[in-house]
């Protein structure tokens, strides 16, 4: 049977683990077992070779997990019959990545003493899912949102054969620097810098009072100033939309697992690896996205170094959702399905 939210429809997933055994990460610390959770569509197809030919990897942003993926807005846009990404046709990969929904986390029972994973090793730990775990030898697609789109960077630099073609949205081709650094350093130092923190041996995410400060901040880094000011047109209704903002991001979230999430982003620079990608490369960001605002022009400079690289910014319009556009697939479905078609092997 077909999930469904409303109108909108899409075929079931199918959820599962991998474990691999002593993964050791950058930091030089390891995990017994290592758990990575997983959701897929479709069934994988080869060809003649024996090579994978229509596998898609799609990962989530910071503090996300696979479940953001089934959405009317994105699920309900691609996965359909007839869609672009029609789970028919293609084998759909969305995965939790370490430290995030399913998969090996802090809150699972070692708190703080959960290794400091960066986002090379949440990298590596999809490569080893995508091939050992899943058997799949080459992907027709790498694409992601936010921290997925960072991943995205990285895939098709790390393995730059082993894709078709790759499409990060909402991101940048730099280390986390500047503005995006020291709001995320905020987010850090409110959680850390807390009493009621206790060096991650809190009984409640709740009773961090600096778990509500660094949320706080969140609220800034994805606010969408149009869309926020027509939902909250007055000061009764501002009042109202933060204190619900706050609480909806507060429900089942874990103070260790934020904070750790967001920490992950130390490791992150691709700018050594942009002229190792070989395939059609798309990156996506919006004008009103605050976490990668376009005037840096950082997304520019970069995409130049990438051989069959292009980047599109929407310019400002209602129908644009800040950071957030990286989940709304209406809104760059068309330059999706040029990449496609621009990387398809006759």
């Amino acid at each position: 049977m077909p999930s469904s939210t409303g109108s909108q429809t899409w075929p079931d997933s199918t959820e599962g683990d991998y474990e691999t055994k002593n993964f050791t990460f950058l930091d030089g610390s390891t995990l017994p077992v290592l758990r990575l959770h997983y959701r897929t569509l479709g069934a994988p197809k080869l060809n003649e070779s024996g090579q994978t030919t229509n596998a898609i990897l799609i990962m989530h942003g910071t503090t996300g997990s696979s479940a953001n993926f089934l959405s009317p807005q994105f699920a309900g846009e691609l996965f359909n019959p007839g869609q672009l990404f029609d789970s028919k046709k293609y084998y759909i990969i969305i995965r939790d990545g370490i430290g995030h929904g399913g998969s090996s986390k802090p809150s699972d029972g070692l708190k703080a003493n959960f290794p400091g994973y960066g986002y090379q090793d949440m990298v590596r730990a999809d490569y080893e899912l995508v091939t050992k775990g899943l058997g799949v030898n080459h992907l027709r697609l790498v694409m992601g949102t936010s921290m997925g789109g960072m991943h995205s960077w990285l895939w098709a630099g790390m393995y730059p054969d082993f894709m078709d073609a790759a499409m990060p949205l909402a991101s940048l081709p730099t280390q986390i620097s500047g503005r995006n650094r020291m709001l995320r350093k905020m987010v850090e130092d409110a959680v850390r810098g807390d009493p009621e923190w206790n060096n991650g041996n809190y009984k409640r995410s709740t009773d961090v009072r600096g778990f509500t400060t660094a949320l706080y901040v969140l609220s800034i880094m994805s606010s969408v100033p149009f869309q926020w000011q027509k939902a909250a047109p007055d000061r009764e209704s501002a009042d109202n939309f933060l204190d619900k903002w706050i609480t909806d991001h507060t429900a089942g979230v874990d103070c260790n697992d934020f904070l750790y999430a967001f920490e992950a982003s130390r490791d992150y620079d691709p700018r050594p690896l942009l002229e190792k990608i070989e395939v059609p490369f798309l990156a996506i960001n919006t004008a009103d996205d605050q976490v990668n605002p376009p005037e840096l022009g950082i997304l520019e400079d970069g995409i130049k170094k990438v051989k069959r690289g292009r980047c599109v910014v929407y310019p400002h319009s209602e129908n644009l959702r800040g950071h957030a556009s990286h989940s709304w697939a209406n809104i760059w479905l068309e330059e999706a399905k040029r990449l496609m078609h621009e990387s398809e092997k006759h």
